[in-house]
């Protein structure tokens, strides 16, 4: 964080150029820079306000990043120009491979569900193993590319994998668990169905799997727009303004697509209706996932950390209701599914989880320095 103080120093009123101070303490941000915005953007990171920019002779953050830019020499912008012609091709076929590569985690779902409801017995089994490395490979690659992927230098410090993990595994399980746990059960491990002792929902496993193609064009979509309000915005309290209303656009937006497909599953599955925690659940690890790609990790591990660990204390508690003098450890939980049924576990704690998130998220990409590129983000 740059010292204020010492920039107050700079910018005093006997300073022939204290532009020039700035830019000397700021260089590599400078020089690196694609354009002002980028430059704004670096300044506002570094705790440099409107405010402060007034003490450098200019309106806002915006002007001064402009002349900061204007003077910083570009030696290599001709060489730039002769490789303009092979960057189009390649964004472009990088652009087919954005807009067709989410598809693939959905298709291959549907394709691995169909597999098993037509096989039985150990055939069944190598089914669902296929079917289970396919979906992972798939989104791995889908999520490695396009606006939903994590730079190589945030991918260490995200740590959300596993968690994501236990929260697909508790949609898919973990209904089926608490229900034959509260009804005195399970008498036995899962068998891949819906009516057996410990039932299986994997609706949701496929409506969220297909949604990662709406995820990802959502996400598209909103940072295309907050560039566009930074490039016409004039002041940071301006921005933040202009792309909290995006935000939430981009997740009505994403939510309104997922509530489609979960309305799409069941009948596809033959199966009931689908649980409205699907819809708590997407939105939650949808914008886990554009605070990650933004360079906000902390907030987002630990809320998706707290999420999963209330999920599988639910069932817990039930269990442990069993022991001798226990009883009473077990009755919120079953109070509650016997009111609201399994699906409110999900539903409260990934719907917490989301809205905490949406306010983290509506304050933190309402900054300009959340739009840096990837290198430069925190």
């Amino acid at each position: 964080m740059t010292d204020l103080s010492e920039l107050d120093r700079g910018a005093a009123p006997g300073a022939a150029d204290p532009v020039k101070v700035l830019l000397h303490r700021h260089r590599e941000l400078c020089e690196r820079a694609v354009d002002p915005l980028e430059i704004a953007a670096g300044l506002e990171a570094h705790g440099i306000t409107d405010r402060t920019a007034a003490r450098f002779r200019h309106r806002d953050v915006f002007s001064l990043a402009e002349e900061l830019y204007a003077r910083v020499p570009r030696d290599a912008d001709t060489a730039a120009d002769a490789s303009a012609a092979p960057a189009r091709e390649g964004d472009h076929r990088r652009s087919v491979a954005v807009l067709l590569l989410p598809l693939l985690p959905g298709t291959l779902c549907a394709a691995a569900l169909i597999a098993l409801a037509r096989t039985h017995g150990q055939t069944r089994l190598y089914a669902a193993a296929a079917g289970v490395v396919a979906v992972a490979l798939a989104l791995r690659a889908a999520l490695r590319r396009g606006p939903l992927a994590l730079p190589d230098a945030l991918a260490s410090r995200s740590a959300t994998g596993s968690w994501t993990c236990w929260l697909l595994v508790y949609a898919v399980l973990g209904d089926g668990l608490l229900r034959t746990a509260v009804a005195g059960g399970p008498d036995g491990l899962p068998d891949g169905t819906a009516g057996g002792d410990w039932p299986v929902a994997l609706a949701p496993l496929l409506a969220l799997t297909l949604a990662v193609a709406p995820a990802t064009w959502t996400a598209g979509l909103f940072l295309t727009r907050a560039r566009r309000k930074l490039a016409a915005s004039r002041g940071l309290e301006d921005f933040a303004a202009s792309v909290r209303p995006v935000l939430l656009g981009a997740v009505a937006l994403f939510l309104g697509a997922l509530a489609a497909l979960v309305a799409l599953c069941a009948p596809f599955l033959d199966a009931g209706p689908v649980s409205p925690a699907v819809l708590a659940l997407g939105v939650l690890l949808f914008v886990a996932r554009l605070l990650t790609v933004h360079g906000f990790t902390h907030a987002p591990r630990v809320i998706l950390m707290l999420t999963a660990v209330a999920q599988v204390l639910a069932p817990a508690t039930v269990f442990a209701a069993r022991l001798p003098g226990c009883a009473a450890l077990g009755a919120p939980v079953e109070a509650l599914t016997a009111a609201s049924g399994p699906s409110a576990v999900p539903v409260l704690t990934c719907g917490a989880g989301a809205l905490l998130l949406l306010v983290h998220a509506s304050r933190t990409l309402a900054r300009a320095s959340a739009h840096l590129r990837p290198e430069q983000a925190r």
